[in-house]
C-alpha cells in the first residue's frame, strides 16, 4: 500500500483490518475508572460502584504551579506555542493520526482563564482543528476536556482516520491505546505538517 506524506490512507496502512488485537495490560480495562469487568459465565458486567470520597483529593498542581508539570515543560517539549498557548503531542505511542493536547502557558484551568484567553480559545481551536484536518485522511477531529486529573486547563485533540467508523464518537479514546502504534517516521511528519500550519499564522513551531 502506498504511504507517501499526501496518500489519504497512510493512516490506515498499520492497521491490522480484520484480526483481533490483543488487550495491553494498561489499557482501560485495568483502570478503576473502567465500568465493565469480566463476568463469571463470560462476558462483561457492570462494576459496583465505589464508596463516595469526600473531599475529593486533590488533582496534579491544584497547589499552584510550582508542583505543576505542564508549567515546568520546556517549549522544545511541544510541537507549536505562542506568547500564551502551547500544544504538545501526547508522549506514549499510539494508532491515531495525531493526538494533541493544548494548555495555556499561564497556570489556569477552565473556570479561572482570563476573559482575553478564554476569547482566543474558540478560534485557536479551530486554527489546530484546521492543520490536523488539513493532513488529509482524517475523518473527524475530536475535542476533548475532561481536567480529573491535572488542575492545569488541557484540551485533546484527537484525530479519527477516515473511513475507520469502527472508532466513532466517545470509543475514540479508547482504541488509542489498543491499535499497534503509527509508524514513528508517518508520526513526525505529521507533528512537523501540524506545527508547521499553524507557524504560517503565528507562533513557533518546534518538530
Amino acid at each position: 500500500m502506498i504511504t507517501e506524506p499526501d496518500d489519504a490512507r497512510r493512516f490506515l496502512a498499520h492497521l491490522p483490518v480484520g484480526e483481533r488485537l490483543p488487550i495491553p495490560e494498561d489499557a482501560a480495562p485495568s483502570w478503576s475508572i473502567f465500568p465493565y469487568e469480566p463476568s463469571e459465565g463470560g462476558g462483561l458486567r457492570v462494576r459496583p460502584l465505589d464508596a463516595p470520597e469526600l473531599p475529593e483529593p486533590p488533582r496534579h498542581g491544584e497547589a499552584g504551579p510550582a508542583e505543576c508539570h505542564e508549567c515546568g515543560r520546556s517549549d522544545e517539549d511541544c510541537v507549536w506555542t505562542d506568547e500564551h498557548w502551547r500544544l504538545r503531542a501526547f508522549g506514549e505511542p499510539h494508532g491515531l493520526p495525531a493526538v494533541l493536547l493544548l494548555s495555556p502557558r499561564g497556570h489556569h484551568d477552565l473556570l479561572d482563564l482570563p476573559p482575553a484567553r478564554a476569547a482566543e480559545l474558540g478560534p485557536l481551536l479551530q486554527r489546530v482543528e484546521k492543520a490536523i484536518l488539513g493532513l488529509g485522511g482524517i475523518g473527524r477531529v475530536h475535542v476533548n476536556r475532561w481536567g480529573d486529573g491535572g488542575a492545569h486547563l488541557h484540551l485533546w485533540l484527537i484525530a479519527r482516520p477516515e473511513g475507520q467508523r469502527q472508532l466513532l464518537g466517545s470509543t475514540l479514546p479508547l482504541w488509542m491505546d489498543v491499535l499497534p502504534p503509527l509508524p514513528a517516521g508517518l508520526r513526525a511528519d505529521t507533528l512537523h505538517r501540524v506545527a508547521t500550519a499553524l507557524a504560517a499564522d503565528g507562533g513557533t513551531a518546534h518538530v
